[in-house]
C-alpha cells in the first residue's frame, strides 16, 4: 500500500493549517508557502501519474480498514489525469493571484485555496460516494469564500445565489445516497458494482431513481441545463484567479458521472443506461445551445467567460452521454482542452478589467495599457475557445464527432457542435472588437492615467497556459494514446473492482 496516493489530500490539508494558524498576518508567507505547497503537488501528480501510467489499479486503506469497511482512496489512470490537471491549473493561477495582487485583496486567500486543493484531490481519488459527498462539502466550502474574496455588493450576491444552488445539489446528494444505501446495502463504488446486477423486482426502481438523482446533484455541479443557473453570475462576478480555478471544479461533476455510469450502472440494467443516456444527451444539447447564444448575446466579456464554461460542458456531455469507450477518450481530451482553455480566458479578463477604465463592459474606453499585449493572449484565448484550428479545441471537437458518427443521434449532435462553433466565434469576434477595437479618446482635461499594472508574472501565467494548449496539441497522438488507455480501463472496471475488494492487479 503506497503512501503517496493519499498526500495530495494531506498536503494541502496541512498547508492549510498552517497558513491559518500560522502565517495569517504575514502575507509573504503566505505566498511562499502557498506556492511551495503547490509545486509540491504538482510533483505529486508527476508521481502519481507515473504509478497509474502502466495501467495499475493502486488502492490506499485508510487505518489499514478494506474494502467495503474502510475508507479507500483509489489511484487509476484518470484519477492521476485529474490530480496532475488540477496540479497544473493550480500552479499557474496561484502565481498570477501573487503577481497581480488579487491574493492581498481579502483574509485567507491562500489557505481557502488550499483547502480547495484537498477537496478536489480527495474527489478524484475516493473510492466511496459519501466521501465524495464529503469532498464535495469541503471544496465548495472552501469556493464560498473565495466566491467573496475581495468584497462587493455584487459579488456577495452571487455567491449568495451560488450557495443556495449548491446546498440544494448537497440535499439531494444525501438522498441519493440514503436510497442507494437502503438498496444495494453499501456506499462503497466497487462493491456497489457488484451488487446492483443482482437488484430485481420493485429494488429495481428504487435504484433507478437513486440513479437518476445521483446524476442531477453532478448535473448541478457540471452546470447542465436546467441545473446551470447559478453559474454565469457567479463566474462573471468571482475573482478571475479564482474562477480560473473553478474552471476545474466544474469538471469534479463531469469525472463523478463519468466514474459512477461507467463503474455502477452502465452493465448493471440495459433499460437504466439507456435512460440515464437519454435524459444525459437532452441536457448536454440544450446546455450547448444556451451556452454558445450566451457568449453571443454577453455584455462584458466576465459573462461571455462564464457562457464559454457553460457550453464547454455542453459539448462535454454530448458526447459522453453515448457511454462508449471511443466517446470517453474524445471527452477526456475535450475536458483537458476545456479546462486550460477556460482558465486562459477568466486571467485574460482579469487583465482587460485591470487596465480599462470601463472594465469588462462593451462599452467605448480608452485603450487599455499594455493593449498589444493582453489583445494577443484574448486572440488566443478566443481560438482556444471556439475550438478553431490550430489549436486543441479544433482537435478535441474533432474526436468527439468522428466518435459519435455511429451513434443514433449523430446528425443532432453534429449539427449542435458545428453550429455552436460558428455561433461561439461570432460572439469571441463581437467581444474582441468591442473591448480593443471600438476605443474613445480621453476626454479633454481627463487625469493622466495611473502607472500600469504589473505584468510580468500575470502575463507569464497565462503564456504558459497558452503554451499548455499549443503542447496538446503538438502531442495529441501521445495524449489521445493515453486516453484510449484511460477510457480501454474505464470500461473493463473489473480491474478497479478486483484491486479495491481484493488485491492491486495489473491492468
Amino acid at each position: 500500500m503506497s503512501h503517496w496516493i493519499i498526500l495530495p489530500v494531506v498536503l494541502p490539508a496541512l498547508m492549510a493549517s498552517v497558513l491559518v494558524l500560522a502565517l495569517r498576518h504575514h502575507l509573504d508567507l503566505q505566498r511562499i508557502f502557498s506556492i511551495a505547497g503547490t509545486v509540491a503537488l504538482a510533483g505529486l501528480g508527476v508521481v502519481l501519474m507515473a504509478m497509474a501510467h502502466d495501467g495499475t489499479v493502486s488502492v490506499y486503506e485508510l487505518g489499514d480498514w478494506s474494502a467495503p469497511f474502510g475508507i479507500v482512496l483509489v489511484l487509476d489512470r484518470l484519477s492521476a489525469m485529474m490530480l496532475m490537471l488540477t496540479a497544473a491549473i493550480a500552479l499557474v493561477v496561484v502565481l498570477y493571484a501573487v503577481g497581480s495582487g488579487w491574493d492581498a485583496r481579502g483574509q485567507h486567500f491562500h489557505a481557502l485555496f488550499q483547502f480547495q486543493l484537498m477537496g478536489i484531490s480527495g474527489a478524484f481519488l475516493t473510492g466511496d460516494l459519501f466521501n465524495l459527498f464529503v469532498f464535495f462539502e469541503v471544496l465548495l466550502i472552501a469556493s464560498y469564500g473565495l466566491m467573496i474574496h475581495g468584497g462587493g455588493g455584487r459579488r456577495l450576491r452571487a455567491g449568495v445565489q451560488y450557495v443556495i444552488y449548491n446546498l440544494l445539489g448537497s440535499t439531494l446528494f444525501l438522498f441519493a445516497l440514503a436510497i442507494l444505501y437502503a438498496v444495494t446495502g453499501t456506499l462503497n463504488m466497487a462493491d456497489m458494482a457488484g451488487r446492483v446486477g443482482g437488484i430485481t423486482g420493485g429494488d429495481t426502481a428504487l435504484l433507478l431513481v437513486g440513479a437518476v438523482l445521483l446524476l442531477m446533484v453532478f448535473a448541478i455541479k457540471s452546470a447542465l441545463l436546467p441545473l446551470h443557473f447559478w453559474l454565469p453570475e457567479t463566474y462573471a462576478s468571482a475573482p478571475a484567479p479564482v474562477a480560473a480555478l473553478f474552471a476545474v471544479m466544474t469538471k469534479v461533476g463531469a469525472y463523478a458521472v463519468l466514474r459512477v455510469d461507467t463503474l455502477i450502472f452502465h452493465s448493471a440494467n440495459d433499460a437504466m443506461a439507456a435512460l440515464l443516456s437519454g435524459l444525459l444527451l437532452a441536457a448536454a444539447l440544450a446546455t450547448l445551445a444556451v451556452g454558445m447564444i450566451g457568449i453571443l448575446g454577453a455584455t462584458g466579456l466576465g459573462r461571455l467567460a462564464a457562457f464559454a464554461v457553460i457550453g464547454s460542458m455542453g459539448t462535454l456531455f454530448s458526447a459522453m452521454a453515448i457511454f462508449t469507450q471511443e466517446t470517453a477518450a474524445a471527452t477526456l481530451y475535450y475536458m483537458l482542452h476545456s479546462t486550460l482553455a477556460g482558465a486562459l480566458l477568466f486571467l485574460v479578463v482579469d487583465m482587460v478589467r485591470e487596465r480599462r477604465a470601463g472594465g469588462d463592459a462593451y462599452r467605448p474606453a480608452p485603450a487599455i495599457a499594455q493593449g498589444g499585449l493582453v489583445t494577443a493572449l484574448y486572440f488566443g484565448a478566443a481560438i482556444a475557445v471556439a475550438g478553431m484550428p490550430p489549436l486543441s479545441g479544433f482537435v478535441g471537437k474533432l474526436l468527439i464527432l468522428d466518435a459519435v458518427r455511429d451513434a443514433p443521434l449523430a446528425w443532432l449532435i453534429w449539427t449542435a457542435i458545428l453550429g455552436g462553433t460558428l455561433i461561439a466565434i461570432l460572439g469571441l469576434a463581437q467581444g474582441g472588437s468591442r473591448i480593443f477595437w471600438k476605443l474613445e479618446a480621453p476626454a479633454d482635461g481627463a487625469p493622466p492615467a495611473g502607472p500600469a499594472p504589473a505584468i510580468a508574472l500575470p502575463a507569464a501565467s497565462t503564456f504558459v497556459l497558452l503554451g499548455a494548449i499549443v503542447a496538446l496539441t503538438l502531442f495529441a497522438g501521445p495524449v489521445t494514446s493515453y486516453l484510449d488507455n484511460t477510457a480501454a480501463q474505464l470500461y473493463a472496471p473489473q480491474t478497479y473492482i478486483s484491486a479495491v475488494l481484493g488485491s492491486d492487479i495489473e491492468g
